[in-house]
């Protein structure tokens, strides 16, 4: 083979991968589930499981801005700028990270080392060598610690530290009364006992996203309460496995949740639903829509910006521990209480 016909093929390599990387990168539900597609053909890349979980999240953070609760505590025109927010994260992400999924899937398939072509794909030279390590290893925590590193990096400077973020995403009312109210949550659902009439969740708060080294820890983590318990984990990938991915989160609690709009007569203020996790009697489920009924595809501006790895410590970052507070089902519904309360309140003084 030449050297012209081998730079060719990988042309048409990268090629291909941009291409597959774009369709499915449509919206929020397509990307999701392409990240489980992949696990489930390489179950030794735990990152795309636990992508796919996070953005499972982030799906139902967006639907929830024309859902029941938050339309009712936050001014009309902050909704899209949040949106934009949530969207654009999980779009540059999945922009970054699913290149190198989809180029590892054919360095395994054909046993050859095409680490070189993640520059051309845009990656981080900080990847390469992980890229590297992990054809030899299949040391799925290290390519899955190194992945949080750098995709939280990747948001860093494109998102999060942005003066339009900072100005009118992080220092807004809405910003601080969600994490105030603890609306800042990532879930994972499963199944503890095949008798259960219902979803147990784990998950964590999440409350100091401006601050990238408490996302590394938030990621790492979440991928201990993911993959650490063997059984947990089996009922986990069930659940993704079985539910498709909404955006809506009667996904995971259809008893308290519903994806159907049902106008309600007119009140003076809102009235509380919940009687711990339960529904109080005759009171109507929580509105909260799928995502493509509360959001069109949005079309994103290329992913500009510099390859960020400066600084040789972020390799240290990938190898320290994390181990933030999780919280469980009835965490979460005393958080939905807290967050009911909080509507009432609001509705009643505006």
């Amino acid at each position: 083979m030449t050297y012209k016909t081998a730079t060719t093929i990988e042309q048409h390599l990268i090629a291909q991968i941009r291409q597959a990387t774009t369709k499915a990168n449509r919206n929020n539900v397509t990307r999701t589930q392409a990240y489980l597609t992949f696990y489930l053909e390489h179950q030794e890349v735990h990152w795309a499981l636990l992508a796919h979980l996070v953005s499972r999240n982030g799906g139902w953070n967006m639907s929830d801005l024309k859902g029941e609760w938050l339309p009712l505590i936050m001014d009309a025109q902050a909704i899209e700028p949040f949106f934009w927010f949530l969207e654009r994260c999980n779009w540059l992400i999945f922009h970054d990270a699913y290149p190198q999924l989809l180029l590892y899937a054919e360095m395994k398939r054909t046993g050859t080392d095409l680490t070189k072509l993640l520059a051309p794909l845009g990656v981080s030279v900080f990847m390469q060598s992980y890229w590297q390590e992990f054809l030899e290893s299949k040391d799925s925590a290290r390519i899955t610690h190194a992945l949080i590193v750098n995709e939280q990096q990747y948001i860093e400077q494109r998102v999060v530290q942005k003066p339009f973020t900072l100005n009118r995403i992080f220092a807004s009312f809405a910003f601080v009364a969600q994490s105030a109210l603890s609306m800042n949550q990532v879930l994972i659902p499963y199944k503890a006992h095949p008798t259960d009439r219902r979803l147990s969740l784990i998950g964590l708060n999440v409350h100091h996203f401006p601050d990238v080294l408490y996302r590394i820890q938030v990621g790492k983590t979440l991928y201990q309460l993911l993959f650490g318990d063997r059984f947990r984990f089996e009922k986990m990938l069930s659940y993704c496995s079985r539910i498709p991915h909404t955006g809506s989160r009667a996904d995971y609690w259809p008893h308290l949740f519903t994806p159907h709009h049902i106008p309600l007569t007119a009140e003076v203020d809102y009235q509380l639903r919940l009687d711990g996790h339960e529904l109080l009697e005759g009171r109507p489920k929580i509105y909260s829509p799928p995502l493509q009924d509360a959001w069109a595809d949005y079309g994103h501006d290329p992913a500009d910006g510099v390859d960020w790895f400066r600084d040789e410590k972020w390799y240290k970052a990938v190898k320290e521990p994390a181990s933030l507070p999780s919280i469980d089902s009835d965490s979460y519904v005393r958080s939905l209480q807290w967050i009911e309360y909080g509507v009432k309140l609001v509705s009643a003084i505006t």
